[in-house]
């Protein structure tokens, strides 16, 4: 257990007490940022970052004194002697410009460095410093009145959003990446600076999966990718829990004996099962088949507990020892975040999302009374869109205080924050919600200790990406190499005609815009930019217009939008038509000619015509179904055949349904081995099908020919792959793949 010692940080906030070597200041971590003092360097997740000396210093100075203002006679006084001549404004300028571009900060929406006017500058993330002794303290600035605002999608559940993403097709993904709404009521200011500390030091590729802190505050229970682990917090003592091989938690929680505790645990392509396994001995045992999140009653006597596939889950109830288990709460159309207990082990409390398709998906946070079955709800997030789509984890405190988990605005879309709920007698919000937490990262998990002084959370970076494998027929000829290189949303749609660039959308200048990469080149090109977003760029069939979505208003009731072309030589765009949820849009390749959109609405999901000039055209085929928003489909390249599937569990091995549009001819494949089909598209010669399977932490991409043979052909480790898209050569795949970072930090309350 040396080395998994070595990697787990010390829990103490010791500041330095003279100017030794030990106890001087060696680093300063921020956001993916480190700051090296001794080497003189700054790294982001590792990799050295280019840096002027007196852009150096400034954030160097600014690192001393998060939240502070540093004026700008501070910041000559450091770059310049007093006998320096030099133009002072213009040089601290750019010195500050080019700061901002090493941290890909801006000066309007700053993350890092914001401007106060006539004064100077202030650092606006907390600041984690290592010193020579190895200890370990974490500056939080004070958030002056931040609204709560509203996250976007992100995987995380971090990877349950892609799942969900992908059986329902473009209309939830569009939900996913509304952004900068507000409660404009709920502005505040923390009153008091908890201590942050950071308790794990996991890299980028073997991040945290799952933790929580026990009852008694002593011991953190938590996995990553290499095992399942117990530390003692106040010291750092860490030893390994034994599973069986392969298996690994997703989500943990404590027994109020502080010893036991219950735990999701699944192995790649299947869904979780819930074992309640014993911190000193190790031993483990099942206890309930494809359930997730549990929460242990405050007495122990009961489990809370998620179970169902996406969009079809619900909140169920069972005795500690896995009997008499009970459907609390749930229906189809809904999806659930996290639960909690209250206090006094009467009611629980819980993130819930409802799909309708007249008013697109409405967030709460709801409170059910097990007495007598009341709900009620807590928090009303319908204008925050897809909060819950982050897990929107959520604890409930002994104090009565309700702790979740709210995301920010453009341009940090991708972050979210500990956030506090104050409830009276009657279990009802008083006061304005308080801000606990403002770093970068996604929270994905917390949990509390029986005192409620210590709060335990894992955060992390979602990294959603652009891949690119070569093919030789239906085999990967190497690993799959990432394409794009920022650390923004991306996604791939299509490929140009001669197959050596990939078009694909990306959020890094805070709303999504397509772009265009070529393999060989590091960086991509705007292909439609503009402040609106911009969603599924798909080619006609002869390549020479690009097809998208545009004018989107998923705030209206129901939600609309607008598919478009334009040349993709540049010109002026063309209104194909507007229409309310559409889920997909796609072409067949020349010299085939036919284009296909479809839209959900209540029962069904129709598929129409339309051609890229004239407009839309007749309808082609629906599916009728309680739950179509479960649908995926992909039009042949010669487009001859619909392939469609649905994405969900415990209903057996998943079937793809081909549709012959010639003849009208149908045949169905089943896909033995998965869970469920998460996302399907046509090989480049229509002879097969790319599928990737449903999974909350790992999953596979697979090869099906049309009698039903699959193979894996990727099986990506510590990542998951959401959806291949071949060029039209057949000699490459363009894939989305979903990576992240996390570790665990532990917030301890004044």
């Amino acid at each position: 257990m040396g080395s998994r010692t070595a990697r787990v940080l010390k829990s103490e906030s010791v500041p330095p007490s003279n100017g030794s070597a030990a106890e001087s200041p060696r680093a300063r971590r921020f956001g993916l940022f480190e700051l090296d003092l001794r080497a003189g360097e700054l790294r982001r997740s590792g990799i050295k970052v280019k840096l002027q000396e007196q852009p150096f210093q400034i954030l160097t100075l600014l690192l001393e004194r998060p939240g502070e203002v540093v004026t700008r006679e501070d910041l000559r006084n450091r770059l310049w002697p007093a006998d320096t001549f030099v133009d002072f404004d213009h040089s601290l300028n750019a010195a500050i410009k080019r700061l901002r571009d090493a941290l890909g900060d801006s000066a309007e929406n700053p993350t890092f460095v914001e401007t106060v006017a006539r004064r100077g500058y202030r650092f606006l993330a907390p600041v984690t410093t290592t010193f020579g002794d190895g200890a370990i303290t974490t500056a939080q600035p004070s958030s002056p009145d931040i609204p709560v605002a509203m996250p976007a999608a992100k995987p995380a559940r971090h990877f349950h959003l892609w799942s969900i993403a992908a059986a329902a097709g473009l209309a939830l993904i569009l939900f996913g990446i509304k952004l900068g709404l507000s409660l404009a009521s709920h502005h505040t200011v923390v009153q008091a600076q908890p201590r942050i500390s950071r308790l794990t030091a996991n890299p980028a590729d073997d991040r945290v999966r799952a933790a929580a802190i026990s009852r008694d505050r002593r011991y953190l229970a938590f996995a990553d990718e290499t095992g399942f682990y117990l530390r003692q917090i106040d010291t750092g003592e860490t030893h390994s829990l034994a599973l069986p091989k392969n298996m690994r938690p997703d989500s943990i929680s404590w027994f109020p004996d502080s010893v036991h505790m219950i735990a999701a645990v699944s192995v790649p392509d299947q869904d979780s099962d819930l074992w309640e396994i014993s911190a000193l001995s190790g031993e483990s045992r099942r206890l309930f088949d494809h359930g997730r999140l549990p929460s242990v009653s405050p007495d122990g006597s009961q489990v809370a507990f998620v179970t169902g596939m996406s969009m079809d889950e619900s909140v169920w109830i069972m005795g500690s020892d896995g009997s008499q288990a009970r459907k609390l709460v749930g229906k189809p159309g809904n999806f659930f975040g996290s639960v909690a207990w209250s206090p006094d082990g009467t009611t629980i409390a819980y993130t819930r999302g409802t799909f309708s398709h007249s008013w697109g998906v409405k967030g709460t946070i709801e409170l059910l009374n097990l007495h007598d079955g009341r709900v009620s709800g807590l928090l009303d997030l319908h204008d925050l869109g897809f909060f819950l789509f982050l897990q929107a984890p959520l604890a409930w405190a002994p104090d009565g205080h309700v702790i979740c988990s709210l995301g920010e605005p453009p341009p940090r879309q991708l972050d979210s924050n500990l956030w506090s709920l104050t409830l009276d007698d009657q279990k009802k919000i008083r006061g304005a919600p308080q801000r606990l937490t403002s770093d970068s990262g996604a929270v994905t998990s917390i949990s509390t200790s029986g005192d409620g002084q210590r709060i335990i959370y894992v955060k992390g970076i979602p990294q959603p990406d652009v891949y690119v494998a070569k093919l030789d027929g239906r085999n990967l000829i190497s690993e799959p190499k990432r394409l794009t290189l920022d650390d923004r949303q991306d996604l791939p749609f299509d490929w140009t005609l001669d197959g050596h660039t990939v078009i694909f959308i990306s959020d890094r200048t805070g709303v999504f815009n397509a772009y265009r990469q070529d393999i060989d080149q590091p960086v991509p090109d705007v292909l439609i930019g503009g402040n609106r977003p911009i969603f599924t760029p798909r080619l006609s069939p002869d390549g020479t217009q690009i097809i998208y979505l545009a004018d989107t208003d998923w705030t209206g009731k129901p939600p609309s939008a607008t598919l478009m072309s334009m040349p993709i030589a540049g010109g002026a765009p063309h209104r194909i038509v507007r229409a309310s949820w559409f889920s997909n849009q796609q072409c067949a390749r020349a010299p085939a000619t036919l284009c296909l959109y479809s839209v959900v609405g209540d029962g069904q999901l129709t598929l129409f015509r339309f051609d890229p000039t004239d407009g839309p055209g007749a309808q082609v085929y629906q599916i009728k179904d309680d739950l179509p928003e479960y649908y995926n489909w992909t039009l042949s390249p010669d487009g001859t055949m619909l392939a469609t599937a649905k994405s969900k569990a415990n209903e057996g091995s998943p079937q793809i349904h081909l549709i012959f549009l010639n003849s009208n001819a149908e045949k169905w494949l089943t896909v033995e081995g998965l869970p469920a089909v998460s996302a399907l598209d046509w090989a480049a010669d229509s002879r097969s099908l790319w599928v990737t399977s449903a999974g909350e932490q790992e999953n596979s991409l697979l090869n099906v020919d049309l009698q039903g043979r699959s193979r894996v052909v990727w099986r990506p480790s510590k990542m998951m792959v959401k959806w291949a898209i071949p060029s039209r050569d057949g000699r490459s795949l363009a894939l989305h793949v979903t990576s992240s970072s996390a570790n665990v930090w532990m917030l301890e309350r004044q």
